[in-house]
């Protein structure tokens, strides 16, 4: 079972994007949804998450210009990437849990940033 990534591209800095994710019906009540990103010669890293309750956490680097969204009426989680920064290029992965802890990653989209 793998999540659905989409909304990636290239765009220019201080430019936006919308990513968005869905998890297929199959898997039963998702918890924690969220989105991370892995650049060149880097380890994969959290951008944002966000419980079925609505509750958020960010990464440093993504505070005042990311905000993670999700419709659990659809298993899909979002999220806004505004004023976006050339160090802000890598591939995004989102990632879901089940409350009987299992783990789903998406296939991962690029997002690059560059004039």
């Amino acid at each position: 079972v793998q999540l659905q990534a989409s909304g990636g591209g290239l765009v220019q800095p201080g430019g936006s994007l919308r990513l968005s994710c869905a998890a297929p019906g199959s898997i039963f009540s998702i918890s924690t949804m969220g989105w991370y990103r892995q650049a060149p010669g880097k380890q994969r890293e959290m951008v944002a998450i966000i419980t079925s309750g609505g509750s958020t956490n960010y990464a440093d680097s993504a505070k005042g210009r990311f905000t993670i969204s999700r419709d659990n009426a659809k298993n899909t989680v979002y999220l806004q990437m505004n004023s976006l920064k050339p160090e802000d290029t890598a591939v995004y992965y989102c990632k879901a849990n089940s409350v009987t802890h299992s783990v789903y990653w998406g296939q991962g989209t690029q997002v690059t940033v560059s004039s």
